[in-house]
Protein backbone atom coordinates (compact mmCIF):
# COMPACT_ATOMS: atom_id res chain seq x y z
CA UNK A 1 0.00 0.00 0.00
CA UNK A 2 0.95 3.25 -1.04
CA UNK A 3 1.89 5.79 2.05
CA UNK A 4 -0.31 8.55 2.22
CA UNK A 5 1.66 12.14 1.12
CA UNK A 6 1.49 14.68 3.32
CA UNK A 7 1.97 18.55 2.87
CA UNK A 8 2.33 20.34 6.60
CA UNK A 9 1.13 24.06 6.66
CA UNK A 10 2.03 26.22 9.65
CA UNK A 11 4.20 29.14 10.62
CA UNK A 12 5.11 27.59 14.24
CA UNK A 13 8.03 25.67 13.73
CA UNK A 14 7.47 23.98 16.91
CA UNK A 15 4.43 22.56 15.71
CA UNK A 16 5.77 21.71 12.24
CA UNK A 17 8.42 19.47 14.01
CA UNK A 18 5.61 17.89 16.28
CA UNK A 19 4.08 16.75 12.96
CA UNK A 20 7.12 15.71 11.48
CA UNK A 21 7.92 13.02 14.22
CA UNK A 22 3.75 11.84 14.45
CA UNK A 23 4.13 11.69 10.48
CA UNK A 24 7.53 10.18 10.45
CA UNK A 25 7.08 7.18 12.88
CA UNK A 26 3.79 5.97 10.67
CA UNK A 27 4.52 3.42 8.32
CA UNK A 28 1.62 4.67 5.76
CA UNK A 29 2.13 8.40 6.38
CA UNK A 30 4.82 10.32 4.36
CA UNK A 31 5.69 14.20 5.25
CA UNK A 32 6.63 15.33 1.68
CA UNK A 33 6.56 18.96 2.06
CA UNK A 34 6.39 22.20 4.62
CA UNK A 35 4.99 25.56 4.10
CA UNK A 36 5.33 28.60 6.55
CA UNK A 37 2.58 30.93 4.75
CA UNK A 38 -0.23 30.22 2.19
CA UNK A 39 1.35 31.16 -1.26
CA UNK A 40 3.98 28.66 -0.28
CA UNK A 41 1.39 26.39 0.54
CA UNK A 42 -0.60 26.85 -3.14
CA UNK A 43 2.84 26.78 -5.19
CA UNK A 44 3.80 23.24 -3.03
CA UNK A 45 1.05 21.77 -3.57
CA UNK A 46 1.08 22.08 -7.36
CA UNK A 47 4.50 21.20 -7.24
CA UNK A 48 4.59 18.08 -4.79
CA UNK A 49 1.03 16.72 -5.23
CA UNK A 50 0.27 16.13 -1.69
CA UNK A 51 -2.73 13.34 -0.99
CA UNK A 52 -3.77 15.68 2.02
CA UNK A 53 -2.55 19.15 2.59
CA UNK A 54 -2.64 19.41 6.50
CA UNK A 55 -3.66 23.25 6.69
CA UNK A 56 -3.59 26.16 9.74
CA UNK A 57 -6.18 28.84 9.04
CA UNK A 58 -3.93 32.08 10.38
CA UNK A 59 -0.98 31.99 8.20
CA UNK A 60 0.80 34.92 6.72
CA UNK A 61 0.31 36.22 3.09
CA UNK A 62 -2.93 34.22 2.05
CA UNK A 63 -4.83 32.79 5.17
CA UNK A 64 -5.46 29.29 5.46
CA UNK A 65 -9.28 29.57 3.88
CA UNK A 66 -8.28 31.34 0.68
CA UNK A 67 -5.40 28.99 0.38
CA UNK A 68 -7.90 26.29 0.77
CA UNK A 69 -9.54 27.46 -2.32
CA UNK A 70 -7.37 28.32 -4.74
CA UNK A 71 -5.46 24.59 -4.16
CA UNK A 72 -8.82 22.44 -4.93
CA UNK A 73 -9.84 25.13 -7.67
CA UNK A 74 -6.60 24.04 -9.07
CA UNK A 75 -5.88 20.54 -7.68
CA UNK A 76 -9.48 19.36 -6.47
CA UNK A 77 -8.09 15.61 -5.88
CA UNK A 78 -6.36 17.09 -2.61
CA UNK A 79 -7.80 16.41 0.72
CA UNK A 80 -7.16 19.36 2.57
CA UNK A 81 -7.23 18.79 6.55
CA UNK A 82 -7.67 22.28 8.71
CA UNK A 83 -6.10 21.96 11.75
CA UNK A 84 -6.52 24.97 13.87
CA UNK A 85 -6.79 26.68 17.09
CA UNK A 86 -10.39 28.33 15.51
CA UNK A 87 -13.41 26.51 16.85
CA UNK A 88 -16.32 29.33 15.74
CA UNK A 89 -19.04 28.65 13.47
CA UNK A 90 -17.21 31.02 10.79
CA UNK A 91 -14.32 29.44 10.32
CA UNK A 92 -15.81 26.15 10.15
CA UNK A 93 -17.99 26.61 7.73
CA UNK A 94 -15.71 29.23 5.77
CA UNK A 95 -13.18 25.95 5.88
CA UNK A 96 -16.30 24.08 4.48
CA UNK A 97 -17.26 26.55 1.72
CA UNK A 98 -13.95 26.65 0.33
CA UNK A 99 -13.97 22.82 0.49
CA UNK A 100 -12.19 21.55 3.20
CA UNK A 101 -12.67 17.80 3.96
CA UNK A 102 -12.31 17.96 7.68
CA UNK A 103 -12.01 20.08 10.58
CA UNK A 104 -10.05 19.23 13.47
CA UNK A 105 -8.46 21.35 16.33
CA UNK A 106 -5.08 21.90 17.64
CA UNK A 107 -5.57 20.46 20.87
CA UNK A 108 -6.31 16.99 19.08
CA UNK A 109 -3.54 13.92 20.22
CA UNK A 110 -1.68 12.49 17.78
CA UNK A 111 -3.95 9.69 17.50
CA UNK A 112 -7.17 11.37 16.68
CA UNK A 113 -4.63 13.66 13.91
CA UNK A 114 -3.64 10.75 12.20
CA UNK A 115 -7.27 9.40 11.94
CA UNK A 116 -8.39 12.31 10.44
CA UNK A 117 -5.48 12.52 7.95
CA UNK A 118 -6.11 8.85 7.30
CA UNK A 119 -10.49 9.77 6.46
CA UNK A 120 -9.73 12.56 4.46
CA UNK A 121 -6.77 10.59 1.98
CA UNK A 122 -9.96 8.00 1.47
CA UNK A 123 -12.34 11.01 0.67
CA UNK A 124 -14.01 10.90 3.74
CA UNK A 125 -15.20 14.20 6.41
CA UNK A 126 -14.01 14.29 9.25
CA UNK A 127 -14.65 16.62 12.39
CA UNK A 128 -13.61 16.79 15.89
CA UNK A 129 -16.42 16.85 18.22
CA UNK A 130 -16.92 20.37 19.27
CA UNK A 131 -16.84 20.76 15.52
CA UNK A 132 -19.26 18.39 14.60
CA UNK A 133 -21.48 19.76 17.83
CA UNK A 134 -21.47 23.39 15.91
CA UNK A 135 -22.31 21.78 13.05
CA UNK A 136 -25.33 19.81 14.39
CA UNK A 137 -26.50 22.86 16.31
CA UNK A 138 -26.03 25.25 13.05
CA UNK A 139 -28.34 22.75 11.46
CA UNK A 140 -30.40 22.52 14.09
CA UNK A 141 -31.39 26.24 14.05
CA UNK A 142 -33.61 27.88 11.77
CA UNK A 143 -31.68 30.14 9.05
CA UNK A 144 -32.53 33.20 8.42
CA UNK A 145 -31.24 36.57 7.03
CA UNK A 146 -30.78 34.53 3.78
CA UNK A 147 -29.18 36.83 0.90
CA UNK A 148 -27.85 39.28 3.94
CA UNK A 149 -24.61 38.13 3.27
CA UNK A 150 -24.62 39.39 -0.33
CA UNK A 151 -25.51 42.57 0.16
CA UNK A 152 -23.59 43.27 2.88
CA UNK A 153 -19.96 45.17 2.43
CA UNK A 154 -16.80 43.16 2.20
CA UNK A 155 -18.30 39.73 1.47
CA UNK A 156 -14.61 38.63 1.51
CA UNK A 157 -15.48 38.29 6.00
CA UNK A 158 -17.00 35.66 7.66
CA UNK A 159 -19.63 37.01 10.19
CA UNK A 160 -17.24 36.81 13.13
CA UNK A 161 -15.13 38.89 10.77
CA UNK A 162 -17.49 41.59 9.95
CA UNK A 163 -18.75 41.89 13.64
CA UNK A 164 -15.27 42.50 14.69
CA UNK A 165 -14.66 45.07 12.09
CA UNK A 166 -17.97 46.95 12.48
CA UNK A 167 -16.77 47.01 16.86
CA UNK A 168 -13.05 48.26 15.28
CA UNK A 169 -14.67 50.99 13.22
CA UNK A 170 -16.60 52.06 16.58
CA UNK A 171 -13.49 52.50 18.25
CA UNK A 172 -13.45 49.30 20.25
CA UNK A 173 -9.90 47.93 21.49
CA UNK A 174 -9.03 44.39 20.86
CA UNK A 175 -10.05 43.84 24.80
CA UNK A 176 -12.79 45.31 24.56
CA UNK A 177 -13.31 43.15 21.70
CA UNK A 178 -12.81 40.06 23.19
CA UNK A 179 -15.08 41.34 26.30
CA UNK A 180 -17.76 42.09 24.54
CA UNK A 181 -17.61 38.65 22.09
CA UNK A 182 -16.30 36.24 24.93
CA UNK A 183 -13.29 35.57 22.86
CA UNK A 184 -9.41 35.22 24.42
CA UNK A 185 -7.79 38.58 23.26
CA UNK A 186 -5.14 36.20 21.05
CA UNK A 187 -8.14 34.88 19.10
CA UNK A 188 -9.35 39.11 18.56
CA UNK A 189 -5.53 39.50 17.47
CA UNK A 190 -6.00 36.62 15.20
CA UNK A 191 -9.31 38.11 13.47
CA UNK A 192 -7.95 41.83 13.69
CA UNK A 193 -4.78 40.11 11.29
CA UNK A 194 -6.96 38.03 9.11
CA UNK A 195 -9.29 40.87 8.64
CA UNK A 196 -6.27 43.64 7.91
CA UNK A 197 -4.97 40.64 5.31
CA UNK A 198 -8.47 40.45 3.56
CA UNK A 199 -8.83 44.00 3.07
CA UNK A 200 -5.30 44.47 1.86
CA UNK A 201 -5.09 47.46 4.00
CA UNK A 202 -1.33 47.92 6.16
CA UNK A 203 -2.97 48.49 9.63
CA UNK A 204 -6.22 49.48 11.68
CA UNK A 205 -6.15 53.02 11.19
CA UNK A 206 -6.39 52.35 7.52
CA UNK A 207 -8.96 49.21 8.34
CA UNK A 208 -11.59 51.51 10.59
CA UNK A 209 -11.15 54.26 7.43
CA UNK A 210 -12.61 51.70 5.08
CA UNK A 211 -15.02 50.05 7.34
CA UNK A 212 -16.57 53.60 8.06
CA UNK A 213 -16.30 54.97 4.36
CA UNK A 214 -18.74 51.32 3.43
CA UNK A 215 -20.97 52.55 6.33
CA UNK A 216 -19.83 50.34 9.04
CA UNK A 217 -19.69 51.63 12.81
CA UNK A 218 -22.20 54.63 12.48
CA UNK A 219 -24.86 53.58 13.92
CA UNK A 220 -23.09 53.82 17.44
CA UNK A 221 -20.41 56.55 18.64
CA UNK A 222 -19.06 54.73 21.43
CA UNK A 223 -15.53 54.56 22.08
CA UNK A 224 -13.74 51.93 24.03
Amino acid sequence: MDSIRVLVVDDHPVFRYGMRAILGAEPDTELIGEATDGKEAIALTAELRPDVVLMDINIPEVNGIEATRQILEANPQVGVLVLTMFEDDDSIFAAMRAGARGYVLKGADGVETLRAIRAVAKGEGIFSPTVRAALMQHFATPQKKIGAESSRPFPELTEREHDILTLIARGYTNTAIADRLYLSPKTVRNYVSNILTKLQVADRAQAIIRAREAGLGHDRNTSH
